[in-house]
């Protein structure tokens, strides 16, 4: 039998398949925490629940494709660097069926985070995480006033995995400044960093560190409307990036 002969009368139906689906993690700061952006279900299973952005990946479209998609319908993202987090296929992680998601992660400033609450539709999780370092485990979710907001599906899972991949890459990457404005002060760097490792860290000694790493350029711009006096602004150097 030649190759073209075993095609043509292929089954495809022989062989149960799992659906597959994307599931986005948009995260940004908040409050002094890390945040991700949630919708409300609307409908069965699991109507009133809390979930990430997501949808089904359709039968001629890449993941990539699909998660983009997602961004643009479901957050009015027009584009963001999407990075694949992991992919989750517990048998009994949804219960319609066999679902299985692939999570995406894409890290947004204050500003873009801001935009998106305001287009409506999407609902700030502010992420209480009880585990240090990278140890990983649940995480809960509370709105910004401070309501607990219950999670659909595998979702707090998905979440404390986002957590512990931004944990496990801000020491060695430039995923902090994907979380800042273009120009930023020292201060909101070292925010951004004590915000995703829930800790408090020595000024003296985190300044000395990226001064050191060659990460960060001075723009010879100072911050405006503050009334003490302005802190010098910075930008990311990506000419030192590795």
């Amino acid at each position: 039998m030649t190759e073209s002969e075993f095609l043509a009368g292929y089954d495809p139906a022989a062989y149960e398949r799992p659906a597959l689906a994307v599931d986005l993690v948009l995260m940004g700061i908040r409050a002094g925490r890390p945040a991700a952006l949630l919708m409300r279900r609307t409908q069965l299973p699991q109507p009133g629940l809390w979930a990430l952005p997501g949808g089904f990946v359709g039968i001629d479209e890449t993941l990539d494709e699909a998660a983009e998609r997602v961004l643009r319908d479901k957050a009015g993202i027009a584009r963001a660097r999407l990075e694949q987090l992991y992919t989750f296929g517990a048998v009994d992680r949804d219960p319609r069926m066999r679902i299985v998601s692939v999570a995406y992660l894409a890290l947004l400033p204050a500003a873009a985070f801001a935009e998106v609450l305001a287009g409506g539709g999407l609902t700030a999780a502010v992420l209480g995480v009880p585990w240090a370092g990278e140890a990983g485990g649940p995480v809960s979710a509370v709105s910004e006033d401070g309501a607990p907001l219950a999670l659909a599906f595998d979702h707090a899972d998905i979440l404390a995995l986002a957590v512990k991949r931004l944990r496990g890459k801000l020491d060695y990457t430039d995923v902090a400044f994907a979380l800042l404005p273009e120009q930023f002060t020292l201060r909101q760097l070292q925010d951004v960093h004590e915000a995703v490792l829930g800790a408090a860290l020595n000024t003296s000694a985190f300044r000395r560190r990226m001064r050191d790493r060659g990460w960060i350029a001075p723009t010879g711009a100072r911050e405006a409307g503050t009334a003490f006096r302005p802190a010098e602004l910075f930008r990311f150097d990506r000419s030192r990036q590795s």
